[in-house]
């Protein structure tokens, strides 16, 4: 089998049965110190799909060096917006459920792993994962601090609302509810918090919904770095393996 995390870097598993979804939810923690990263896999996967697609061995000097720390939970879109057969208002009421579980567990269990009750960790994922690291932090920027968006999109309605709406739906498309953002969230955005947005324009990338986004974040003031890297970029692990280390370090970590 092959080592896919240097057995040096301490490796946690835990999980636990989520009150919200009423599923087992495991969870991965590599490191010990430095800044939270909460990891999101792709589409439908799993938990350890960024450790088998080595993603997380590509950033290893930064976790061995103590800078970040990072923590990988599993997808929930196999039940449902992977599931074109369920309702959408049954789909968007599970997409709540699971940003219920990422806020209300996810974030408290990784607080009192890394000993910080204040921890806003950072978000990351690429393709569908970067979707749901961006809608956990535009959606809770108290509780999270950052964000490295990779090859992702930001409007789930063009590809699965098919003309629903309802507030399960709004408030879990950053494109919609961060267009009507005020007070101390957008302060928070504006003031306190590290975005990186990324994607290539080779096969299979969509580079203009990236660019929609980032056109967004402009007119509401939120700095952000926004990159567009070649055509010869598609969209795969070796250029996401590139990217994240990249921006780990671009944003400080």
């Amino acid at each position: 089998m092959p080592s896919y995390v240097d057995p040096r870097i301490p490796r946690r598993l835990a999980g636990w049965r989520s009150p919200a979804l009423g599923l087992e939810m495991p969870i991965v923690h590599y490191g010990w110190g430095g800044q939270p990263v909460l990891l999101f896999p792709t589409a439908a996967a799993d938990y350890l799909e960024n450790e088998r697609f080595w993603l997380v061995k590509a950033i290893e000097p930064l976790i061995g060096a103590g800078r970040i720390q990072v923590f990988s939970i599993d997808s929930i879109n196999r039940l449902a917006w992977m599931d074109r057969k369920m309702p959408v208002q049954e789909q968007a009421r599970r997409q709540a459920l699971y940003s219920r579980y990422i806020e209300d567990e996810v974030v408290p269990f990784m607080r009192h792993a890394v000993g910080d009750p204040g921890a806003r960790p950072f978000t990351t994922g690429a393709s569908f994962g970067c979707f749901h690291a961006a809608n956990a932090l535009f959606r809770r920027p108290d509780l999270f601090g950052g964000l490295i968006g990779m090859s992702g999109f930001y409007d789930l309605s063009p590809s699965y609302f098919k003309g629903f709406t309802n507030e399960n739906a709004y408030f879990n498309n950053p494109m919609w509810y961060v267009s009507n953002l005020e007070g101390g969230p957008l302060d928070t955005l504006r003031h306190h918090t590290r975005i990186a947005l990324v994607a290539g324009q080779g096969a299979y990338e969509a580079p203009d919904a990236t660019r929609s986004f980032h056109d967004l974040l402009d007119r509401k003031s939120i700095g952000h770095i926004f990159d567009l890297w070649g055509h010869d970029v598609n969209h795969d692990w070796p250029w996401w393996r590139k990217m994240l280390p990249h921006y780990l370090e671009r944003l400080g970590c």
